[in-house]
C-alpha cells in the first residue's frame, strides 16, 4: 500500500514537474500576431550555419539564437523591414534567403542565365563544326547490295 502511495505521488510531482517546464516557453508564445510575424521572417532569412536551410527550417543553436532575436524584437513593436534591415547590418545580404538585385548580387541572379548561355552558344558550335567534318560520300556498288540485302530480310 505504501509502495502504490509512494508511486503515485512520484508520478504526480513528474507530470507537475513536466507542466511547469512547458509553462516557462509560454510567454513569447501567448501573442499569435508576434509568432506569425517571427514564423513568416524565419522562412524568408538564412541559416547563418547551416546555409541552405531557413531559420525556420534549421535547428543549428545560431538560427535559434537568432529566431529568439527576432522574437524579442517582434514583441518589441518592430516591423518586418525594420528587423531585416537590421539583420542585414548585421550579418550582410547573405542572411537573407532572397537577396535583392543589386550591384553586389547582380551575379547572383544573373550568373545561371549567362553559364545557360555560355553552355547553348557552346554546344551550337560544337555541332557545327561536327556537321563541317561530315562529308557525304556516295555508296559503293558492294555497300549497296548490302543494304539491299539485308532490307529484304
Amino acid at each position: 500500500m505504501l509502495k502504490k502511495l509512494i508511486s503515485l505521488l512520484a508520478v504526480g510531482l513528474l507530470i507537475c514537474s513536466l507542466s511547469i517546464g512547458a509553462q516557462e516557453a509560454r510567454p513569447m508564445q501567448d501573442n499569435a500576431a508576434v509568432e506569425v510575424q517571427v514564423q513568416r521572417l524565419a522562412s524568408q532569412l538564412r541559416c547563418l550555419v547551416c546555409q541552405n536551410q531557413t531559420l525556420a527550417d534549421s535547428h543549428a543553436e545560431l538560427a535559434q539564437d537568432l529566431v529568439q532575436e527576432i522574437r524579442e524584437m517582434a514583441a518589441k513593436g518592430m516591423t518586418d523591414k525594420e528587423i531585416i534591415d537590421y539583420l542585414v547590418a548585421r550579418y550582410g545580404d547573405f542572411v537573407r534567403y532572397r537577396p535583392p538585385l543589386k550591384a553586389s548580387t547582380v551575379l547572383l541572379w544573373l550568373g545561371p542565365f549567362a553559364l545557360l548561355l555560355a553552355g547553348g552558344f557552346g554546344l551550337f558550335i560544337q555541332i557545327r563544326r561536327r556537321q563541317a567534318m561530315v562529308v557525304d560520300a556516295p555508296l559503293t556498288e558492294e555497300e549497296v547490295r548490302k543494304v539491299r540485302e539485308l532490307l529484304n530480310k
